[in-house]
């Protein structure tokens, strides 16, 4: 069975995974710079603002477990282009959507294609690469969600001035342009070679280990456990930031843009360092460590410069760890079960991660400051990730 494929193959696959999940985490992040205009126009309140992020993320269980066992039993091409044209599609709708109900609607739908898109490139990445080299690779993969925020922070910075100009509620506007990514899918198509360990282990239907059986193994459940923790630590951080940023009268493009570049270079620095599960878990937990450090240098500073600074280096530790997660998940399974087992695990836990939208919203509505309920979701959440890494034994 072969363990990788050339090295042009290997690259066109490695960039088509990495445009489709830069321009997944560009359509998503849209939401998150266009909450303010969404709650002014719709007149809704924290709480249903924080259910918009909630709902997708946790949708994205539902296409991560669809996309997965497809590509397990069909090819990780396919699923990834019927993902990346579905989250187009519905990012577009969104930005037609007549009500605060319509839209959603419209949310939730795209989260399927947000989940399957990683459920099925992911794998099909992995499986061009030798193993010695994947844990960097496949960190450098997941740093493309990061470039997607800082592209759609650029979006919102320039583009805002020129849908107000011609009279386009901004957040439509922005919405609207999430139908390019669908372009995608041509180059996919023509250029991207189908996974080789896939290929030479095609036997018909996906095996039966490819389950929900599989979160009853102990491994497999204390991964996704901290996979939730971390996932809901850097949703409570993520999510809200824009917000918050804006509600302080700031501009947020410098902001994001130290966050995400630290992301990028933190999760291709801890992909590398997880060079196997014991490594991963290392990893986890000095990015852990780190980020709890960092936290109160972004949230409770008052000058920007100091900010500024915090904010790379919570993307350099908090949002970097994400980096580890494809390694750290994809170990637990072979080849016959790897997108099945990817997709539920990772979307699992960020279906639990998926809480901390909703939840830090009813903590503003409730008198919470911003900042103070952001640092409680982050703070309890990787607190308890380390305590669960902690335990003996564990993978």
């Amino acid at each position: 069975m072969p363990e990788a494929t050339g090295v042009s193959a290997r690259r066109r696959a490695f960039l088509g995974a990495f445009l489709g999940w830069m321009l997944d985490g560009y359509d998503y992040t849209i939401l998150l710079l266009v909450l303010l205009d969404i709650k002014d126009d719709f007149h809704v309140s924290n709480e249903a603002a924080g259910w918009l992020g909630t709902a997708t993320l946790a949708m994205r269980l539902v296409g991560g477990l669809a996309a997965g066992w497809a590509a397990d039993r069909w090819g990780r091409r396919g699923p990834l282009m019927l993902s990346i044209a579905w989250y187009s599609l519905f990012s577009l709708l969104s930005g037609l959507a007549p009500t605060f109900q319509v839209l959603l609607l419209f949310r939730v739908l795209f989260g399927l294609g947000m989940g399957g898109e990683w459920a099925a490139g992911m794998p099909l990445v992995l499986e061009h690469y030798p193993e010695q080299r994947r844990g960097f690779v496949l960190g450098v993969l997941q740093g493309a969600y990061s470039w997607g925020f800082i592209l759609a922070a650029a979006a919102f910075h320039y583009g805002a001035p020129y849908f107000e100009r011609i009279n386009v509620p901004v957040w439509r506007g922005l919405f609207l342009t999430g139908v390019l990514p669908a372009l995608l899918i041509l180059w996919i198509r023509a250029r991207v070679p189908e996974s080789p360990l896939w290929l030479s282990g095609r036997v018909g239907p996906a095996p039966r280990a490819a389950s929900w059986r599989l979160l009853g193994r102990g491994d497999v459940l204390r991964a996704t456990g901290v996979l939730a923790l971390v996932m809901f630590a850097y949703q409570s951080m993520s999510y809200w930031l824009p917000t918050l940023l804006r509600g302080r009268g700031l501009v947020p493009l410098t902001f994001l843009i130290a966050l995400n570049v630290g992301g990028i270079i933190g999760a291709a620095f801890w992909g590398r360092l997880a060079g196997s599960p014991r490594g991963a878990r290392r990893a986890i937990a000095i990015g852990a460590v780190l980020s709890l450090v960092s936290l109160p240098l972004f949230l409770l500073a008052d000058a920007a410069w100091m900010m500024w600074i915090g904010a790379f280096a919570i993307g350099l530790t908090g949002a970097g760890i994400i980096g580890v997660m494809p390694a750290y998940v994809g170990s637990h399974f072979d080849t016959a079960s790897r997108g099945t087992g990817w997709g539920i695990v990772y979307h699992a836990g960020a279906a639990v991660g998926a809480l901390s939208p909703f939840l830090i919203g009813l903590m503003w509505d409730a008198g919470w400051d911003l900042g103070m309920a952001m640092m409680a979701g982050v703070g309890i959440a990787t607190a308890l990730a380390l305590v669960l890494l902690s335990f003996r034994g564990s993978k």
